[in-house]
């Protein structure tokens, strides 16, 4: 199995149409042991449970660096290894460039940027005592083509930090044998999008999109597994788009 004897941790993953849930059910049926990761910490048992015996649910916010490493910690004593961690917590909010306050650029920049930050810091100590690991990173579309459907230019600016951030950590990792990549998807499915798109709005998103349908958390979950099994062993740095050919650049 691709994940068999690999521990991954995948953070916001208790929502139940979300991609982190998604990311977490395939691991498991590939063999991982998982730590999900969420605010809320009954919904992190309850999603860790749903996957069957041997796997952990804790509450972390990631904004907050003690958190984070109380986590890994967590984590390390249960399965004593972290070999996977997918950032996959984020938060967007649907605002014009003039409507963006310091509290809605505080809260998105905090959850998508600091979070990726302090929840890799937190795993990178234990992933270099291995000399492996690997990092994968959620940023969007939106980073690419400034803006998205329903992210504002906050969110498109903490998802392009994301990659920025990203690639920095795979050159400097790259030696501990810790490769580092970053997934763009496009408009997907999920709850955060589910009672915002309207049948109208659904039917011209379409219209440009090559493969003629939107995602679902699936199709996401799909290259998180490719860059967190040996199938990705020579690649670190890189940004694996997930859209259906909405953006070919």
């Amino acid at each position: 199995m691709l994940l068999s004897g690999k521990v991954c941790v995948v953070t916001g993953a208790a929502s139940p149409r979300g991609i982190g849930k998604a990311t977490a059910r395939l691991f498991a049926d590939y063999g991982a042991r998982i730590a999900i990761l969420d605010l809320d910490e009954r919904a992190a048992e309850g999603a860790a449970d749903e996957l069957g015996s041997g796997h952990l649910g804790l509450a972390c916010n990631v904004t907050d660096k003690a958190a984070c490493l109380k986590a890994s910690e967590a984590i390390l004593e249960r399965f004593g290894r972290i070999d996977v961690l997918v950032n996959n917590a984020g938060i967007t909010q649907p605002l014009k460039i003039m409507d963006i306050g310091p509290e809605n650029y505080d809260a998105v920049t905090d959850v998508n940027l600091r979070g990726t930050l302090y929840m890799s810091q937190a795993v990178i100590p234990a992933m270099r005592r291995q000399q492996s690991g690997t990092i994968a990173c959620m940023s969007s579309v939106s980073a690419q083509r400034g803006g998205g459907i329903f992210g504002g230019p906050h969110y498109s600016a903490a998802k392009a930090g994301v990659l920025g951030l990203a690639k920095a950590m795979a050159r400097e990792l790259g030696a501990d044998g810790i490769r580092v990549n970053s997934v763009t998807p496009g408009l997907i499915q999920t709850d955060i999008t589910g009672g915002k798109l309207t049948d109208e709005m659904r039917a011209d998103i379409i219209k440009g999109i090559p493969l003629g349908r939107l995602g679902n958390a699936e199709d996401v979950a799909r290259i998180f597994l490719f860059l967190a099994s040996d199938l990705s062993a020579y690649v670190t740095g890189a940004v694996i788009d997930v859209n259906g050919g909405m953006l070919i650049h």
